[in-house]
């Protein structure tokens, strides 16, 4: 009983790790590198079934034209998987530091420029809190000789 449970938790491990293989991801995705892989297999599984007809292989292999298809085709299918297997990590890593960083300066930008109050705590944080003053002159102001003149007449 705990050798089933001991193999029931490997096995979960397993597919965990299978679930995050950027390679695992980019099978699981990709309808054209599963056709390839598909079709690689199809040919190449033709191929063998004409080798061993029972004739010679050597022979076969010079004079059977469905054989030297089904082998082109195979290679050509597991070149394509191949090429798209290698870009698997690469499209899986690409985004995700960077996008948050960016999404997070768009966000920020928009939250100071809708909210005044958070403008001005940022502004206050930057340059120090604003002193309110009131002003008063401290010059006394002349009566322009204008305004006297015409008081006279």
């Amino acid at each position: 009983m705990a050798s089933a449970k001991k193999k029931a938790a490997k096995a979960q491990r397993a597919a965990v790790r299978a679930r995050y293989n950027p390679y695992v991801q980019r099978v699981v995705d990709d309808e054209d590198l599963r056709s390839d892989i598909v079709q690689a297999y199809e040919s190449s599984r033709d191929a063998f079934s004409r080798l061993s007809n029972g004739k010679s292989p050597s022979k076969a292999l010079f004079d059977d034209k469905k054989l030297q298809k089904d082998l082109k085709q195979a290679a050509e299918s597991i070149r394509d998987a191949t090429v798209a297997l290698r870009e698997a990590p690469k499209k899986q890593r690409s985004g995700g530091f960077g996008r948050l960083l960016l999404l997070g300066l768009v966000g920020g930008g928009l939250a100071l420029a809708l909210s005044e109050g958070l403008r001005k705590k940022v502004l206050d944080a930057l340059f120090g809190a604003e002193e309110e003053f009131e002003y008063t002159s401290t010059t006394t102001s002349t009566p322009s000789p204008q305004a006297t003149a015409g008081s006279t007449t």
